[in-house]
C-alpha cells in the first residue's frame, strides 16, 4: 500500500476500499493459520489513524486467540492511559486485545513534552504495564474510568532487547504458575543480529528440567523477527531499531560474556562434555 496509505494515516483518514479489503483478506488467512500480525507504530502524527485501523481489524479478527496486536510505545507519557483505553474498547465489544510493548523508536522527531524526561521513566513505564498486563490489573499507570470495569483478555508481546524486562516478566509468570493461575498468553521478540543473548538466554530457560519436584517453570515463546525488503526500504527502519537501543552499549561487557557462555555450552554439547 506504501505511500498512499502513509498519505491517508498522516491525514487520519479510514483505508481506501481497496486497503481495507486487503488488509481484510491478509487477516483471513492469518486467522486460518493461526500466525500474528503486529503493526509497527508510528510517530504521533500518523499513530491516530494507525491505532483506529488496527483497532477496527482487531475487533473483527480477535475472537479467540489475538490475531492482529497493537503497538503501544511506553516513551511516551500517555501511554499506559492509551493502553487503558484500548482495554477497555475490548471489554466493552467483546474481542482479545493483542498487546505489542515497545520502549519507542521516534525520539528524534516527537514532540519532547510528550516523551518521559529520562530514559529510567521509560523504562519503569515499561515494566510497570508489563506487570499490569500479565497480572489482569488496572493500576495509576493504566487507570480504569470505573472500578466496574473488569478487565478483558489481553494476550502479550514484549518486543524487548532489554534483559533486565525479560527477567522480571519471566519471574512474575513463574510466581503465577507456582500459584496455579491461569497465566496471560505471552510472546517475547528481539531483531535479529540485536540482544541475541536475551533470545539465546530465553531458549535455554525453556530447556530447565522439570520434574514432578520441581515447581512449574515457564516455557517462554520467543521470536527473532528480520525486517524483509530492499536495503533503502529496510535502513530508516534498521536506523530507528539501533537508536532505540543505544542503550545497548553499556551492556557490551555483559553481552560478551553471555555470547561466551552460549558458544561454550554448545561447544560442550558437540563434543558431548556436558
Amino acid at each position: 500500500m506504501g505511500g498512499e496509505a502513509l498519505r491517508l494515516l498522516k491525514q487520519n483518514q479510514p483505508p481506501s476500499p481497496a486497503m481495507l479489503k486487503a488488509m481484510e483478506e491478509l487477516c483471513e488467512a492469518s486467522s486460518a493459520k493461526g500466525v500474528l500480525l503486529l503493526p509497527a507504530a508510528e510517530p504521533q502524527n500518523a499513530n491516530a489513524a494507525v491505532d483506529a485501523w488496527t483497532q477496527m481489524l482487531a475487533q473483527k479478527y480477535n475472537k479467540g486467540d489475538a490475531i492482529v496486536y497493537n503497538t503501544f510505545q511506553c516513551y511516551l507519557k500517555n501511554s499506559g492511559k492509551y493502553l487503558a483505553e484500548h482495554l477497555e474498547h475490548a471489554e466493552k465489544h467483546g474481542y482479545t486485545l493483542g498487546v505489542k510493548l515497545v520502549r519507542g523508536a521516534y525520539m528524534a522527531t516527537e514532540e519532547r513534552s510528550l516523551i518521559w524526561d529520562t530514559v529510567e521513566g521509560t523504562h519503569h513505564c515499561y515494566d510497570t504495564l508489563t506487570k499490569n498486563v500479565l497480572q489482569k490489573t488496572w493500576g495509576d499507570f493504566m487507570p480504569a474510568r470505573s472500578k466496574e470495569i473488569k478487565f478483558p483478555r489481553a494476550d502479550l508481546v514484549l518486543a524487548t532487547h532489554n534483559q533486565e524486562s525479560v527477567h522480571a516478566a519471566q519471574l512474575l509468570r513463574n510466581q503465577q504458575l507456582a500459584k496455579g493461575e491461569e497465566p496471560v498468553k505471552l510472546a517475547y521478540a528481539q531483531l535479529l543480529g540485536m540482544a541475541d543473548e536475551v533470545s539465546c538466554r530465553l531458549i535455554e530457560s525453556s530447556r530447565a528440567p522439570v520434574n514432578n519436584k520441581m515447581p512449574a517453570v515457564d516455557v517462554p515463546n520467543t521470536f527473532k523477527y528480520v525486517p524483509w525488503g530492499t536495503l533503502s526500504e529496510c535502513l530508516h527502519y534498521l536506523l530507528r531499531r539501533a537508536d532505540e537501543n543505544k542503550d545497548a552499549m553499556s551492556r557490551t561487557v555483559d553481552t560478551r560474556k553471555a555470547m561466551g557462555e552460549e558458544l561454550g555450552m554448545r561447544l560442550k554439547r558437540t563434543f558431548n562434555l556436558a
